[in-house]
This record gives structure tokens, sequence and C-alpha cells, in this order.
């Protein structure tokens, strides 16, 4: 197989027939460093949340997958380990941007907003505490950057002055109608999604194709709605629990890190097992 990304969670091979194959790792990376240990099943969560909100949103925007049955892969992949964690897929002409979908005030928009500035284009007339739901959720696209270094985030406008009018337009509406959806099917199951990021591609006759992975703990913001108060900083259902214990050691974005703790471990592999077990359902 042709290995074309060896990204910080997922490998990705090209069959050059059209049809990619990607491996969803148990790697997990924080501030810009993959860590030394894996978390135990979590390229299995990943790929279960992606696969469950493709199908889920399907009516809403076409995506990339087309099995994740290991019996329409190619022999090398037909093997235990590969089982939960592999899709095949549709090959895109990616578009340069991660759309983001913010649907709360939060980071660095609350910071922006506490200097009485704009976020991206975005003002806010009504006032806002630091993690309240928006009136409603806007798109902030980044510019992607290679490892290593960081995405530049650009105004919506930006986006659509550089792809086309057209284009950008049908980028926004797609992210926040599957942003809208997914946020009320967590909702209802306990988790509050505050943002996420999406990538699109465009399909051989030109069609908007959502693609990567969609709503999963490493792209999203999750919160725990049974602890979320307004004006805190709410408790999330991702790897934020890894880079608290980071940064309380004075181990955030130290290249050299050698292991994490095991209690650290389970916590995290226990916090992305319990968002497979409430959203696929």
């Amino acid at each position: 197989m042709k290995k074309i990304i060896s990204g910080k969670v997922r490998e990705v091979y090209d069959l050059e027939d059209g049809r990619m194959v990607i491996v969803t790792t148990d790697r997990l990376s924080a501030f810009d460093v993959i860590l030394p240990r894996l978390i135990p099943d979590k390229g299995k969560v990943l790929n279960a949340l992606s696969n469950f909100w493709f199908d889920y949103t399907k009516d809403i925007v076409k995506s990339h997958m087309i099995s994740s049955d290991l019996k329409d892969m190619p022999a090398e992949f037909q093997k235990p380990e590969y089982e939960g964690r592999t899709i095949l897929v549709k090959k895109l002409k990616m578009l340069p941007y991660e759309v983001i979908v913010r649907g709360y005030m939060f980071g660095s928009m609350w910071e922006a907003y506490k200097k009485g500035e704009p976020f991206l284009g975005h003002k806010f007339d009504k006032t806002y505490q630091q993690a309240e739901k928006l009136a409603e959720p806007i798109v902030t696209p980044s510019t992607k950057a290679e490892f290593g270094n960081h995405d530049i985030n650009v105004t919506l406008q930006y986006m659509k002055d550089d792809l086309g009018e057209e284009l950008g337009s049908k980028i926004e509406k797609a992210a926040i109608a599957v942003y809208k959806r997914c946020y009320d099917h967590a909702y209802k199951n306990g988790i509050i999604i505050a943002d996420t990021k999406f990538e699109f591609g465009l399909d051989e006759n030109g069609e908007l194709v959502l693609a990567d992975e969609v709503l999963t703990p490493d792209s999203s913001r999750f919160w725990n709605a049974a602890t979320y108060k307004v004006g805190t900083n709410p408790a999330s259902f991702d790897k934020q629990y890894v880079r608290d214990w980071l940064k309380a050691n004075n181990l955030a974005g130290d290249p050299n890190i050698k292991t994490l703790p095991d209690d650290v471990v389970d916590k995290t592999a226990a916090l992305y097992k319990e968002c497979q077990n409430r959203i696929c359902r």
C-alpha cells in the first residue's frame, strides 16, 4: 500500500483508483506533540463516532465514506488489528480550510469578547458570560498548516473570497446544518457540543463532500450537560484531562516527554468510551 499521510492520529493509504483507506490509531496528541503512550481503543471510538455522524447527516451533505467493512478493503487490511478502526473512502480534492463552528462563547472568542473586540469578523450585540450559548452558531474558518505549525484563523468572508461566494456559502450552510442536527442528538444524550471543526472536499463532479473525522472528542469540545454551568470552564469529554495533567507537570509541548501515568491513560480512555456510549444510539 502507498502510504500518503502519517498524521497525528491517522494513517492514510492511496489505492490509486480514486479510493483511499484510512486507519485511525490509538495515538494521542496534545500541544502539537504526539504522546508516548497509546490510549486503548481510542481509534475505534473516533472511528465509530465519525461513522455514526456521517450516516446521521447524509441527507444534509454527502460524505467520503464508502465502507467500514474489512471485506471491502484490500487484503492487507483484512486483519484483526484493523477491525473497527479502518474505513474505505472516496478520494477528494480537499479544500484548504478547517471549518470551525462555534456554538458557545468560549476560548479565544471569549478572550476577544472580554476586550470588546470583534472575533474574526463577528460582533456580538448581546451580553454574554463565559461558556454561554450563542444566539446562533457561527463559522470561523482556519487555514490548514503543516504538522508542527499552527493553523491561521481567518474570517468567513476571507474563505468565501478565496473559494468563491457560492462554494463558501455552501460550506457555511452545510457546516451549520450538520452542527445543529448533531448538537440536538448529543444534547439529548447528555453531551453539549460547544464547538467543532469540519473538513470538506470536492468530488469528481465538483460536489461538496464532508470528509476526515466528524464530531469526535479530538475535533470538538464536548461538555458534560449534567455539570455544565454558565460562567465557568465546563468539564470536557475529551483529551482536556491529559492537557491539564501536562500543564500541571510543566510538560505541555515538551517533545521529550517519556510517558503518561496509568491513571491518566485509563481516565482518558474511559472518557472517550463514554462519548461513544452516549452518542452512538
